[in-house]
């Protein structure tokens, strides 16, 4: 039980009096003290209410105050139902069956169980939503479904397996408000769409070896162009690769042909994230049960078609992380993480075709961005692993799966674990994920583009002193980079016209005075 504030109300009432508290962190909790107060840390509130804000001491008035004050956390209450049962929620229906957080209590009890409660015949009321949209990210107005059973509105983003969580705090506000379309037409407008589609090959190049370096493979070259390849031939084409079908291409295109794995597609085996320390396992997440996979995935697809319209950089962050968090493959979930944030932007129209925004390489720009990206991770992992660790284990002897995979793990956490899975909070993700596409579009992007018109330029002063073809121009100017304007043995051997009296020198003082024309500017 994480610590609770003194003379709790609300959902920190309900997690002392049932001894049930969610993995995650509530977003809000409230009090009862001497005067109104609100603390926020990090985006978390505790709230301080006076005493006649104070709830009865019956559960359904302290779930009326969570859902009417607080930020609903449906991780929390699917734990909450699952101890407490249905009957004061039946109660609650039965005594106020026009009251709108009786309502809700009740159509939210029952999407969160799959257990059904008994309608009253006198139920009335307007239609409510079934969560607030100005406190959490919700489906959008025309994507939400009336239901008729409890007069509400669903408008959640996701189905009962899958359904993650965004709380509009200050900081997403602002991740979800980065004008993406805006960054990159300011970047056109610098430096013209030719030169930029020209970077996009390198670009794309430098996305997939950076995406390799995150997983500790930047050496591997095949694999590397391969990829670079998918994302040239795949984002944003096609159906969204959320589906089993359209996942398993996009899989078999990444990974080739040669693989251990004997089926392409959603995984049959256990998948946990790791590494190996001595021989010895260290698990620092353990996936979802492969049975669950199908039915999560089809959450994120509800959640993609559910918030269209809204900020492309939540819409990615969400599908992004929700996928690696989810861990639907036996092999590949890593790149397919990163492809997802370029697929989304795509398909939202604010980063055009052939454009890969090279969000990997700023990942792994320094150790202190990856070890941010590292902590983002952990924000759900953390929590997880540190309520099952106990319960994963390695038997002795090995499972080979009908997927081609062959393990040993053996994880006992599935029914603490699967409520974080099902409704994880992506708050924090979003938020970093708008730093990282912001860091794109406004320095590594404008670095290459800068580099090229640059070159372009020095190969053009190059070839106002000596005629060449390109290939040998970009010799010369790596050349002069290498050697610090010093002419080798080996390249006046080759060319032997930049031997000639003066010639090199000028073709040095002409590459010179063009890049010190191109001194960087500051980032908008």
């Amino acid at each position: 039980m994480p610590d609770l504030p003194t003379d709790p109300i609300g959902a920190a009432w309900l997690a002392r009096a049932f001894d049930v508290a969610p993995l995650g962190r509530l977003p809000v909790l409230s009090r009862i003290g001497g005067r109104r107060a609100t603390q926020v840390e990090d985006g978390f509130r505790l709230e301080t209410y006076t005493e006649p804000m104070r709830p009865a001491a019956h559960p359904a008035a302290h779930l009326q105050f969570h859902l009417r004050h607080e930020v609903p956390y449906l991780e929390f209450l699917a734990r909450l139902f699952d101890v407490a049962g249905s009957e004061f929620v039946q109660t609650w229906i039965d005594e106020e069956p026009s009251g709108q957080y009786a309502r809700r209590a009740a159509f939210l009890f029952e999407w969160l169980t799959g257990q059904a409660l008994q309608v009253p015949e006198r139920l009335a009321g307007n239609y409510v939503d079934a969560v607030d949209p100005r406190k959490v990210v919700a489906a959008s107005p025309d994507r939400a479904v009336k239901v008729p059973r409890w007069r509400v509105t669903d408008n959640l983003p996701g189905t009962p397996s899958f359904c993650p969580l965004v709380v509009r705090t200050d900081a997403v506000a602002a991740a979800c408000a980065l004008d993406v379309a805006g960054l990159f037409a300011a970047l056109t407008q610098e430096f013209g769409e030719d030169l930029l589609l020209r970077a996009a090959v390198w670009l794309r190049l430098r996305e997939s070896k950076a995406s390799f370096a995150i997983e500790g493979e930047a050496d591997r070259v095949g694999r590397v162009q391969r990829f670079a390849d998918v994302m040239a031939r795949s984002t944003g084409q096609g159906e969204a690769p959320l589906t089993e079908a359209a996942l398993a291409e996009l899989q078999r295109e990444i990974l080739g042909e040669r693989t251990t794995l004997s089926d392409f597609g959603l995984r049959h085996s256990p998948v946990f994230v790791g590494e190996t320390v001595r021989y010895q396992e260290v698990v620092h997440y353990v996936a979802p049960d492969a049975a669950d996979v199908g039915a999560m995935l089809e959450g994120l697809r509800t959640f993609l078609a559910r918030t269209a319209g809204q900020s492309p950089v939540l819409r990615s962050a969400v599908v992004a992380f929700g996928f690696v968090y989810i861990h639907p493959l036996a092999d590949g979930n890593g790149r397919v993480h990163r492809f997802l944030v370029n697929d989304v932007l795509r398909r939202d129209g604010v980063v055009p075709d052939p454009i890969i925004l090279p969000i990997s390489a700023v990942i792994t720009h320094d150790a202190g961005e990856r070890r941010q990206y590292d902590w983002v991770l952990d924000q759900i992992s953390g929590p997880l692993m540190r309520a099952v660790r106990q319960t994963v284990a390695f038997t002795p002897q090995r499972t080979t799966y009908p997927d081609g995979v062959t393990s040993n793990l053996a994880f006992g956490g599935s029914a603490m674990a699967r409520p974080l899975w099902r409704y994880p909070d992506l708050g924090t993700h979003t938020v970093y994920l708008a730093s990282v596409i912001r860091r794109t579009l406004t320095e590594q992007m404008r670095e290459e583009s800068r580099f090229l018109r640059a070159h372009g330029r020095a190969r053009a002063a190059l070839k106002e002193v000596v005629e060449m073809p390109d290939p040998q121009a970009d010799r010369i100017l790596r050349a002069i980079e290498q050697n610090q304007g010093t002419l080798s043995q080996v390249l006046a051997k080759e060319l032997p016209v930049l031997t000639q009296p003066g010639v090199w020198q000028e073709i040095v003082d002409a590459v010179t005075r063009t890049m010190q024309d191109e001194a960087p500017l500051p980032p908008p």
